[in-house]
């Protein structure tokens, strides 16, 4: 398939793939092994502690009563395709755009598996620090927010290049 070359940035799929079937295999385990609610030590900072999480991103709207499990379905499915897209868009020059946007994808798509199956999305990383915790999380919010991240360098990296482009012209 012309989509899969090496002249083509969905190659990083790959990533999606690996991620995506952490992510599910992650929040199983967690789903058999765990009680609701359940939380063990770790770490003097970490805990497993397994929770639902029925909003976004620190239970945003977890409390309206049902129709955000849609609302937030819906926008996962879109993101999905839109990253998908623009993975296959993006040039082979540009990698750190393309395994960003993997990343992404794979977020998106392991959150949505869990919005369609159960209606929430299962947390269970649970940093803290002095008694405060911060939102209960998963490994799909984090390749989220990697995904952002390197977004964000790669950014910043080709604005530098443009620049000294343009100031060598």
């Amino acid at each position: 398939m012309k989509w899969f070359n090496s002249e083509s940035s969905l190659k990083w799929l790959w990533i999606t793939v690996v991620f995506l079937i952490l992510d599910q295999v992650t929040k199983q385990w967690v789903a058999h092994s765990f009680s609701l609610y359940e939380s063990v030590k770790i770490t003097s900072f970490f805990n497993f502690t397994y929770v639902h999480n029925l909003g976004a991103a620190f239970s945003f709207l977890a409390d309206q009563g049902g129709w955000q499990r849609w609302f937030f379905t819906a926008i996962a499915a879109i993101a999905s395709v839109i990253f998908t897209v623009w993975l296959a868009r993006t040039p082979k020059e540009q990698p750190m755009l393309a395994i960003a946007l993997a990343f992404m994808l794979s977020g998106a798509l392991g959150n949505l598996i869990d919005r369609v199956l159960f209606g929430y999305v299962i947390d269970f990383l649970d940093f803290h620090w002095q008694g405060n915790h911060w939102p209960a999380f998963n490994v799909a919010d984090s390749v989220i927010f990697i995904g952002a991240a390197l977004m964000i360098i790669d950014s910043f990296k080709r604005d530098s290049q443009a620049k000294e482009s343009s100031n060598n012209s």
